[in-house]
C-alpha cells in the first residue's frame, strides 16, 4: 500500500508539473498555504479542475483520500499544470511523511508496511543533501536581502523621467525688421523626477532639470530671434544644460477629501491644481507644442507656498493657494508675504464626458518682475505699465472639456486680466514694434488684457496613443488703458500630431501661425515649425 503511495509522490512530484498547490510567492509556507481549502480536503472531487480522465487522477487520488497529505488553493482548484519548485517539492514531502508518522503514532500498522518504511527511509536520505543545500541558499540569499535593504538608495523613491529634444525654425521678418533672424537650431530639456511615498498617501518630487533652449539670461532663444513671446515653444527654458533644483513639492492627505500642497520652490499652479484640459494636451513633452497653445495663461504663475484641495462632492474640488515669487529670501520687499505674489481660487466640476472650471487669480508684481500673461502674449499685454512699475492684477478664467467619443473631444478657455498700477514715474512702454517709448505712469492707472482659445483633438486617431489635434486663438492683448493699449488682435492657429512610436516614445511635429505678432498688423506674420521627440520613463 505505502508503495503506491510512494509512487504516487513520485508520479506527482516528478512527471506532473505543479502537483503540490503552493502560493509561488512564499514557497517556505507551503504546508500553511495549502490548509487554507476549508481545511484538508477529503476527497479528490472537492477539486473543481480535476477530472477522473486525468491521468494522474488515480494517485493523486490516493494521496488525498488515503493519506490526506495534499490540499488546493482558497477557490477549491487544484491547478495541476502550474509549475513545482524544488521548494515546493520539499514542503509537499514534508507534509507526507509528516502524516505517515501521524499514522504510526496512532498505531495503523495496517497502513504502514515495514518495507514501505524502508523505502521512505532512502528517500528522506536520498533528498538530505537537496535540503540542505535549499537550507544554506535560503540563508545566502536572506543574508543577501537583508544587505541590500540597509543599502539600496530608498525603499520608497521612484525615478520617472522625461527628456525632450526638438528641432525648430521660424519664418517671417522679426517684429519693427525687415529680415528673418531666426536659424534652425536643436535643443533639449530634461527632468528627472525622484518620487517617495512615506504613507501611500502623499508624495514628495524632488526634480532635477538640464537643457538650452534659453539664452545665458534665461530668456527664450526663439522669442529673442523672433521679438516676440508669440513664438515660444511649451518647453524653452533653461539654458548652457547646467543642472539645477527648479522644483520640490509635497502632497499629502488628511481625509479622503482633504489634501494639501506644499513646496519651498517651483509650485504652480498647475502643482496645485488642474488646467481643466484633456489628457496629455497640458503635457510639455505629448501635448500641444506651444506656448500660448497649451493651457489658459491664468495657470501659469506660482513660486513656493501652500494650496489645499477640498473634494466639496464626488464631481466638485475646490483649491485655495498660496505662492510667493521668493519665499526664500529675507530681505525687503522679498520673502513669503512682503514680496510679490499670487492667490488662486479655483472650483472645478468633473463629468463622465467632461470638466469645467472657474478661476479667479490675484497677485502683486514688484518693479523689474512684471509678468502678468506669462510670455504668452505681446509684451504690452505681460507689463501694461512697464517692467519698472509695481502691478497688482486681478484674473477671471473659466477652462474646460467635452470628450464627444473615444477619438473626439473639445477644449476652450478664456480669461480677463485688470491690472493696477501700484506706483508712479517714468516707465519704458512697448511699442509693438521692438521699441520702447519713455511714458509716465500714474500710481492707480489701469489697464485690461484679455485672451481665449478654443481646440480640438482627436485621441488614438491613426493609431493607438497617436493624438493629431488643432488650435485657434487670440493671445494676450491689452484691451483698455490708462497709459497704452494694443493696437490690433494678433491671433494663432495651430496643427500638430503626436505619433506614438511606442510607450516610451512619441514624435511630434507641429506648426502654427502668428497673424498680426504683438497684436500689431505692422508686423510680418510669424511661421512657426517645430519637430519634437520625447522619451518618457
Amino acid at each position: 500500500m505505502l508503495k503506491i503511495f510512494v509512487h504516487s509522490i513520485f508520479i506527482l512530484f516528478f512527471a506532473v508539473p505543479a502537483v503540490w498547490a503552493a502560493p509561488p510567492e512564499d514557497s517556505s509556507n507551503a504546508v500553511d498555504a495549502n490548509r487554507n481549502l476549508e481545511g484538508q480536503v477529503n476527497s479528490v472531487s472537492q477539486f473543481s479542475d480535476i477530472k477522473p480522465s486525468d491521468w494522474a487522477f488515480q494517485a493523486l487520488q490516493s494521496l488525498v483520500e488515503r493519506y490526506g497529505c495534499i490540499a488546493g488553493y482558497p477557490d477549491a482548484t487544484y491547478r495541476g499544470n502550474r509549475a513545482l519548485s524544488r521548494y515546493e517539492f520539499a514542503a509537499g514531502l514534508n507534509a507526507c511523511l509528516d502524516r505517515v508518522n501521524q499514522l504510526i503514532a496512532a498505531g495503523t500498522n495496517d497502513l504502514v508496511k515495514k518495507e514501505d518504511l524502508v523505502v521512505l527511509q532512502k528517500l528522506q536520505t536520498e533528498f538530505a543533501a537537496e535540503l540542505t543545500t535549499l537550507r544554506g541558499r535560503v540563508d545566502t540569499l536572506e543574508a543577501h536581502t537583508a544587505t541590500l535593504e540597509k543599502q539600496q538608495f530608498s525603499t520608497t523613491t521612484k525615478l520617472n523621467a522625461q527628456i525632450i529634444t526638438a528641432v525648430s525654425d521660424t519664418f517671417g521678418n522679426r517684429v519693427g525688421g525687415d529680415h528673418d533672424e531666426s536659424q534652425l537650431y536643436f535643443a533639449n530639456r530634461s527632468r528627472l523626477n525622484f518620487e517617495s511615498s512615506f504613507t501611500g498617501k502623499d508624495l514628495l518630487r524632488v526634480r532635477l532639470e538640464f537643457g538650452n533652449f534659453a539664452n545665458s539670461n534665461g530668456a527664450s532663444q526663439i522669442a529673442a530671434a523672433t521679438g516676440t513671446g508669440m513664438t515660444r515653444l511649451n518647453f524653452d527654458y533653461d539654458s548652457n544644460d547646467t543642472l539645477f533644483v527648479p522644483h520640490i513639492r509635497y502632497y499629502f492627505q488628511v481625509s479622503d477629501s482633504l489634501n494639501f500642497v506644499v513646496g519651498p520652490t517651483g509650485i504652480g499652479y498647475t502643482d496645485i491644481s488642474t488646467t481643466v484640459t484633456p489628457a496629455t494636451i497640458a503635457d510639455d513633452g505629448n501635448g500641444v507644442p506651444s506656448l500660448f497653445g497649451s493651457y489658459s495663461p491664468l495657470f501659469r504663475r506660482g513660486g513656493g507656498g501652500a494650496a489645499a484641495n477640498w473634494n466639496i462632492s464626488k464631481d466638485f474640488v475646490l483649491t485655495l493657494g498660496y505662492l510667493a515669487n521668493s519665499p526664500n529670501v529675507p530681505s525687503a520687499s522679498s520673502g513669503l508675504f512682503d514680496g510679490g505674489y499670487n492667490a488662486l481660487a479655483h472650483l472645478a466640476y468633473y463629468g463622465k464626458q467632461g470638466a469645467i472650471g472657474i478661476a479667479y487669480s490675484h497677485g502683486y508684481s514688484p518693479g523689474g518682475a512684471v509678468d502678468l500673461a506669462a510670455g504668452t502674449g505681446s509684451v504690452l499685454s505681460n507689463a501694461p505699465f512697464g517692467n519698472n512699475i509695481a502691478t497688482s492684477n486681478d484674473i477671471v478664467g473659466t477652462q474646460g472639456f467635452y470628450r464627444f467619443s473615444p477619438n473626439f473631444q473639445i477644449h476652450a478657455w478664456g480669461g480677463y486680466i485688470w491690472a493696477n498700477a501700484k506706483n508712479s514715474g517714468l516707465s519704458d512702454i512697448s511699442n509693438g514694434r521692438g521699441g520702447t517709448d519713455s511714458l509716465f505712469v500714474n500710481n492707480g492707472d489701469n489697464a485690461n488684457v484679455w485672451f481665449g482659445a478654443i481646440g480640438m483633438s482627436f485621441p488614438d486617431v491613426g493609431g493607438r496613443g497617436n493624438l493629431p489635434g488643432i488650435l485657434f486663438g487670440i493671445p494676450p492683448r491689452v484691451s483698455n488703458s490708462d497709459v497704452r493699449r494694443d493696437r490690433d488682435n494678433a491671433y494663432h492657429i495651430e496643427a500638430f500630431y503626436r505619433y506614438r512610436l511606442n510607450d516610451n516614445i512619441s514624435v511630434t511635429p507641429g506648426f502654427w501661425v502668428i497673424l498680426n505678432p504683438e497684436n500689431d498688423s505692422r508686423n510680418d506674420t510669424q511661421y512657426v515649425g517645430v519637430i519634437r521627440t520625447t522619451f518618457d520613463f
